[in-house]
């Protein structure tokens, strides 16, 4: 804990029960916890578990998917817990309990529950020298956790504080009148333990797989349904006759498809699946959702030939044929659906589509994309009028949630991490097996087991079955068994339902279930095969995410081996297509900090698998030429035409600002991707060079705005200008119009910027009202192309502005900033990135931003090894430049406040020029010290403590310091 603890909790307990005005820290401030935004209770215990020494849990009810949300948090914990909970009402299941036993370092106390039952919920955290508590509504349940409506409230206090002795009394007879939980304690409540339905206390996810509410046995569409079954109805009405539906794997694409033809009602329907195994399947929902006899529903299959029923479900691989299509009259069918259209590339497909006219067909996929050159959105004429991709669907409750935890692989006696290169011999090592035993036994369910693990090759996954069906995890010995493409449907099918009914744990596989196969019951996957791509990972990962009663999460071991191509993996789970490493990175930084993704999912990295993720993002060029033209092709394929840079931002796909910028603009890069035969001029290049490189990013879309209203007006006045910065919620004071006249006439730049972007002014200013220069008017008159690439840039950057900032054009906490985005929103006269060095005191501006690069590269010489640490989150330690004394005059003006300090922190160069910007400081205790030079001379230089006016998020100071729960010890 830092300096002056007592102090800090007084300041923060004055700010927030008596006077907001106080000046404090808000370390210790209380807090009112609601799961509102990102103001939930599962974000407040991890930041409180991550500062703490020891904690104290009291709650009446627990569930397994709640320990999930903490597992990996509560593992890496270092100190003492408690947790006291209850068999009141006997919510709380064995399984929970069996969790709760395995957590080490935490000891476990069952409260009886009875005269007037246990409500309590509590979670008490000592920092040493304070305690901080969260009392309120809270259950530790996933819901509790994030999506209910809760009151609870953070306060701290320190050790000889009443409420703390008032705390530790309460616990102390809580735990009295309770028993140490043990196994055999739970042996004897599983005796006694009936599972109940749905809870009041915890609104259980939907057991039914037909989504819809059923009344009297009618399936009715649900909200998401309701949206998607409109929406196709409009591109039928509008007289199209195909449509592709895009929706990730557990959505219910069948029941949806269903719920259209029960719109339609259509003479005849033919459904198309790739694999006879999903055929009943189908069957048995249509017959559902339609509501028809059995006798209706008829199968084309092998030597079933059922062509004259109503509803026929059929394989590509028995109807395709040739001369099975030549018997059967092209306009047999009115409706078509072709499940999992992707591959309707293959000539199978193709053949089918070009043979029958139906009024309407319909595709379904969830994973459209393709490597090859088939584009399958031109093969439903680029109609979609559905789309629910895996992080929306979470998101909304189609599927259950996951919680996925990246483990690192066995690292055997010399060093080295098995991967998919290792002989059998290593790959099903007595000591291997000992390491996924372990990892199922930590991370698994501890209740019954339905899972698949996906090898890396056809005889590891033979001979891990046999090893594993020696081994006993929770008290049981594993029953496994290995299915591969080789395998006949009957074996498959018999498979399936064996682990279905609870006669296997898992089946092992390499080649088959990444997609056509549903197994609802399957509550864990597990990975020990490098991820080679994000689409098959995406397709694993979506066996298990289908709901199914008594199913609540979905939980995903993955064993991360030492692989150039790990960033995949959080690319994957992120849905992140940006191909931006600082977005990537952010974004996990960002999950380390609120605990979850995506709804009540989580993703949870082991401290060496997260520094291999890391590590494999830095060294990967994600931006590479090839990446961002196979995205732009994917684009113009969904599109039919040649993707705008706004289509890139509209559609989620590559950021923007890494498609233009690889060629410094777009036009010139789709004269690269030989899809415009035209070259931009001399003139027109630094002007779009220009706009790209320097505006496009949305960091300040003030500039922007006026060259928008300058492509429709002449002119704008200073005042008109103001109030189109005001409309739009942009700052429009003095300084920054100043700001952008400079910019835009380029006289903020350095020579060598001015005489790339043209050296011609764009804007005129000198009438005291702004207008296109007669340069720049000229070049987009004479230049219908190039004003098109200029609107694209305007538009998209004030997308960016709307969407990654807040649109006022000022420096945002958290958000990442090169020097000259410094230079450019700080209002500085000239950009002077180049010999800002590590700070700089900018009179013009009254400002002084401070960069500071946390982990220095070996080559850095001995007079610029600054050794700036952070204290805590609160504080950073930080050095002057050497040669400098508490004399110097940019020091005094640090030290005696004379202008406002901006903190900018990357962790090492490997993250390119962008800072993470830390907000304001101020600085105390200023120091002269010395500090080593070269040859080991002594060099004067100044150090002090910096004081965040915001502290630093938890994610975010543990990504950089490289410190965490290790704080703490």
């Amino acid at each position: 804990m830092s300096f002056g603890a007592a102090d800090v909790v007084r300041a923060d307990t004055a700010f927030g029960f008596i006077d907001s005005a106080t000046t404090s820290d808000q370390v210790f401030h209380p807090v009112l916890i609601s799961n509102e935004n990102e103001n939930t209770m599962l974000r407040a215990i991890r930041q409180e578990l991550q500062r703490s020494k020891s904690f104290i849990i009291s709650v009446a009810f627990i569930t397994t998917s709640a320990i999930a949300l903490l597992k990996e948090v509560l593992l890496q914990y270092d100190g003492p817990g408690v947790i006291v909970t209850s068999t009141y009402l006997g919510f709380n299941s064995p399984e929970m309990f069996r969790e709760l036993l395995s957590l080490e370092d935490v000891d476990v106390y069952v409260h009886p529950g009875t005269s007037g039952g246990f409500h309590a919920k509590g979670y008490v955290f000592d920092l040493g020298d304070t305690t901080t508590a969260i009392i309120g509504s809270s259950n530790l349940t996933a819901n509790a956790l994030l999506r209910n409506s809760e009151w609870n409230l953070r306060f701290s206090a320190l050790p000889d504080g009443d409420i703390t002795h008032q705390l530790q009394e309460a616990i102390g007879r809580q735990k009295h009148v309770s028993e140490p939980l043990t196994a055999n304690w739970i042996t004897a409540y599983e005796e006694i333990y009936v599972q109940k339905p749905a809870s009041p206390f915890e609104e259980l996810l939907p057991s039914r797989v037909l989504d819809g509410p059923a009344v009297g046995g009618k399936i009715y569409p649900n909200s998401m349904q309701l949206e998607a079954l409109e929406a196709i109805s409009q591109v039928r009405d509008s007289g199209e006759r195909r449509a592709l539906v895009i929706s990730a794997t557990g959505t219910g694409k069948t029941i949806l498809s269903a719920l259209d033809v029960r719109a339609v009602d259509p003479a005849r329907m033919l459904f198309i699946v790739h694999r006879e195994q999903i055929l009943d399947k189908a069957m048995s929902e249509f017959e559902q959702v339609l509501e028809v006899d059995r006798s209706s529903l008829g199968k084309f299959v092998g030597s079933q030939r059922e062509i004259e029923r109503q509803f026929v479900f059929a394989t590509i691989q028995t109807i395709s044929k040739k001369a099975t299509l030549q018997s059967i009259n092209r306009d047999h069918f009115d409706y078509i659906l072709i499940d999992e259209v992707h591959r309707a590339g293959a000539e199978s497909y193709r053949r089918l589509i070009d043979w029958f006219t139906p009024k309407f067909l319909l595709g379904l996929t969830a994973t459209p994309e393709r490597t090859d050159d088939f584009n399958v959105f031109e093969l439903f004429d680029f109609n979609v009028p559905y789309e629910i991709r895996l992080q929306a669907a979470l998101e909304a409750q189609m599927l259950v949630p996951f919680h996925y935890y990246g483990v690192t692989d066995y690292v055997d006696s010399d060093g080295t991490t098995v991967d998919d290169t290792s002989n059998l011999t290593r790959l099903v090592a007595p000591e291997r097996v000992e390491h996924l035993i372990r990892a199922i036994k930590t991370y698994g369910h501890a209740g019954p087991t339905r899972g698949l693990m996906f090898c890396s090759r056809r005889d590891e996954a033979y001979e891990l079955s046999r090893l594993l069906n020696h081994q006993v995890v929770n008290g049981v010995l594993l029953r496994t068994k290995v299915l591969t493409g080789s395998d006949s449907n009957e074996v498959r099918n018999e498979t399936v339902a064996r682990l279905e009914i609870g006669d296997l744990d898992y089946i092992l596989t390499v080649d088959i279930f990444n997609e056509g196969i549903d197994i609802p019951s399957i509550n864990q996957v597990v990975m020990l095969r490098q991820t080679q791509s994000n689409i098959i990972f995406t397709q694993q990962l979506g066996r298990g995410l289908r709901k199914n009663s008594g199913k609540d999460h979905l939980r995903v071991i993955d064993f991360i081996g030492n692989y150039a191509n790990n960033y995949m993996i959080p690319i994957a789970l992120l849905g992140d297509r940006s191909l931006n490493k600082d977005a990537v990175r952010r974004k996990l930084i960002n999950i380390d900090q609120a605990g979850t993704i995506s709804g009540l999912s989580s993703v949870n990295f082991d401290r060496v698998s997260r520094e291999r993720i890391l590590q494999s993002l830095a060294n990967t060029s994600l931006d590479s030429l090839a990446n961002i033209k196979m995205a732009f092709n994917e684009l113009a394929q969904r599109l039919g035409r040649t993707p705008l840079l706004f289509d890139f931002a509209r559609y989620d796909s590559v950021d923007p600002v890494v498609v233009a910028t690889k060629s410094k603009n777009y036009w010139s890069l789709q004269n690269r991707f030989k899809v415009d035969s035209t070259n931009p001029t001399n003139a027109e290049e630094s002007f779009l060079n220009f706009l790209t490189m320097e505006l496009m990013n949305g960091k300040r879309p003030h500039e922007l705005l006026l060259l928008e209203k300058l492509l429709a007006v002449p002119e704008i006045s200073v005042a008109a200008y103001k109030e189109l910065l005001r409309s739009n919620g942009s700052v429009s004071d003095d300084k920054t119009l100043d700001s952008v006249r400079r910019i835009l006439s380029l006289e903020f730049f350095t020579s060598g910027e001015q005489k790339k972007y043209g050296s011609s002014s764009y804007v005129d200013s000198s009438n005291g009202a702004f207008k296109l220069s007669e340069f720049a008017r000229t070049l987009l008159n004479d230049s219908t192309t190039l004003r098109g690439h200029v609107q694209d840039v305007i538009a998209t950057g004030k997308y960016l502005a709307r969407h990654r900032y807040d649109h006022t054009g000022t420096l945002q906490v958290g958000k990442m900033y090169s020097r000259k985005d410094v230079c450019r929103l700080l209002n500085w006269k000239s950009n002077e990135y180049s010999t800002m060095y590590g700070y700089k005191v900018d009179q013009f501006s009254q400002s002084c931003p401070i960069f500071v690069t946390y982990h220095k590269a070996d080559h850095v010489a001995e007079s610029t090894r600054y050794e700036d640490e952070f204290v805590d989150p609160t504080r950073l330690k930080w050095f002057t430049r050497s040669n400098r004394t508490l004399k110097s005059a940019e020091v005094r003006s640090i030290v005696n406040g004379d202008v406002p300090l901006h903190i900018f922190v990357k962790k090492d160069d490997a993250e390119g020029s962008d800072f993470y910007y830390l907000g304001q400081a101020d600085s105390r205790d200023a120091d002269q010290t010395t500090m080593a030079g070269k040859e080991g001379k002594e060099l004067s230089v100044v150090t002090m403590g910096l004081d965040f006016i915001t502290p630093i998020e938890n994610g975010l100071y543990e990504y950089i310091s490289d410190q965490g729960v290790q704080e703490r010890s």
